[in-house]
């Protein structure tokens, strides 16, 4: 059950970018609450991973407002974007980006040494999400010795890790096959019930979308 709130985590309106001269987002006007989970659909270069980026605060918008938890961060600066996606943005991608000179634990560790946690705050934290994820007897593995599902599992981890309001998920299931695939989606749907996060995901695939309470699809930078 999503927990409806007077404030929505995540309020996006009328956003507008462009690369160059060519429009990418048409006037994409959405809403999260907290705790809902979101389903984006649609072809290839739709728009779908640029309105992530925009959302992240990686890439700058041409017109339109993304509040996160009332806050615009369409007027943030770079200093105040960073740390805002260091509190409030957790990012779960289909390549992992885990770090590959970091053991598992010190990449789930990384986001609350960036927020000048102790270090057995840290520890502690990333100890218990590794074992929630069920890797944790692969705590001190490389990335390149853990498996796709396995990364996958550490990327979820450390994307939770110092509980953020808004989990965007960039096909997250796209390099792992099937089996794989649908324990990650599990996971995260699990993670989502346990912290509250609220969920954009998004994705080609309708079976990852099932486990979202909504599903937008979108079409030539616009929301259909």
């Amino acid at each position: 059950m999503v927990q409806r709130s007077t404030m929505p985590v995540l309020e996006v309106a009328d956003l507008i970018k462009h690369h160059g001269t060519r429009p990418i987002l048409r006037g994409v006007s959405l809403q999260l609450e907290k705790g809902e989970r979101v389903a984006l659909l649609g072809p290839s270069g739709c728009g779908k991973t640029t309105l992530l980026n925009c959302i992240g605060g990686l890439d700058r918008v041409d017109g339109g407002v993304i509040r996160l938890l009332e806050h615009d961060i369409t007027r943030m600066t770079s200093d105040e974007l960073a740390a805002a996606r260091r509190t409030q943005l957790g990012s779960v991608f289909q390549f992992f980006h885990l770090l590959p000179t970091l053991t598992a634990l010190e990449n789930v560790e990384l986001p609350l040494k960036l927020l000048g946690r102790q270090r057995d705050e840290r520890i502690a934290r990333a100890r218990s999400l590794l074992e929630r994820v069920g890797i944790l007897h692969r705590a001190d593995a490389l990335p390149a010795q853990l498996s796709g599902g396995e990364m996958q599992r550490a990327a979820i981890a450390r994307a939770v890790v110092h509980s953020p309001a808004l989990l965007l998920a960039d096909e997250p299931t796209g390099n792992l096959d099937s089996a794989s695939g649908a324990q990650v989606l599990d996971l995260l749907r699990e993670v989502s019930d346990e912290t509250g996060a609220a969920v954009l995901l998004v994705t080609h695939s309708e079976e990852a979308a099932k486990i979202c309470h909504r599903v937008l699809r979108m079409r030539d930078g616009q929301l259909v």
